[in-house]
């Protein structure tokens, strides 16, 4: 708020407009602009760089052996750490926290203080690095190729319950497999036709069973829970043409996938 009169004004007619969520305990602060600024993209790069750091705790883990599944939850009983906002997978997109780090990051160099957050950077390329990592599951997967394999995407949007796609994860691994030569397959239950619009190169079903059918590969890139908990793997044997599934969000059992005959392949995890 600005200072002053006008600013115990403004506070004011705030509160009376935020009264119903201030009354069931939602906090209500009032600082200066260049703090105010500071909270919205402060809280987006801590969430981001929170994201990365298990991510890159991912990569760790598959050069060791390691469960990054089981190591996030190790660490998230730590009242300190907690565990929301460390599930490895393929990062992070949206319209805020990849805009908001990157402009973050420029600020403060037009500032002087660029050395500050000189580690969002960091943040930032660890997070299109798994992007990437999916990618070359998948063509691990199938045996060192997707030319001409039908490959399924299982999601479109930035995060589930959304058909936003700025910025997203899924898209951007379907298209990096289209380069490579894959007959890409998009599903999603919300995003597909601003999916379309952007990528009109991909093909869209949407009808969740037959995107899968005859597929070579699937690829759970968006968590919806058509994918993650309505999709047993017996059942998607019975459509697909290959075995193999790369869970970008590790959001499935792998044990049942591999028992049910399906290459598994997480993201830093075994």
């Amino acid at each position: 708020m600005p200072a002053g009169e006008e600013g115990e004004i403004a506070a004011s007619v705030l509160r009376e407009v935020y009264h119903p969520s201030v009354a069931k305990g939602s906090p209500f602060i009032v600082t200066d602009y260049a703090t105010a600024e500071l909270v919205k993209v402060s809280a987006n790069a801590f969430l981001a760089t929170k994201i990365s750091f298990i991510n890159a705790m991912a990569e760790i883990a598959e050069v060791t052996g390691a469960d990054v599944t089981q190591l996030a939850d190790a660490i998230g009983h730590d009242a300190r750490i907690g565990r929301r906002f460390l599930g490895a997978g393929i990062g992070f997109g949206g319209g805020c926290l990849p805009k908001d780090i990157r402009a973050f990051s420029a600020r403060a160099e037009e500032l002087g203080r660029g050395e500050s957050v000189a580690f969002l950077r960091q943040v930032d390329e660890i997070n299109l690095r798994r992007r990437e990592r999916a990618v070359q599951l998948v063509v691990d997967g199938l045996g060192g190729s997707v030319f001409e394999k039908k490959v399924t995407v299982l999601g479109a949007a930035f995060k589930p319950h959304s058909d936003d796609i700025r910025d997203s994860p899924a898209l951007d691994v379907a298209v990096r497999l289209h380069g490579l030569g894959a007959t890409v397959t998009v599903t999603d239950p919300a995003a597909i036709e601003n999916a379309r619009r952007i990528h009109p190169q991909l093909t869209y079903v949407e009808d969740r069973d037959e995107a899968i059918r005859d597929a070579d590969a699937l690829v759970l890139v968006t968590e919806w829970d058509e994918y993650r908990r309505q999709l047993p793997p017996e059942h998607a044997s019975s459509l697909a043409r290959g075995r193999v599934v790369v869970d970008g969000r590790n959001g499935l059992d792998a044990a049942a996938w591999r028992a049910a005959g399906w290459a598994y392949y997480g993201m830093g995890r075994p």
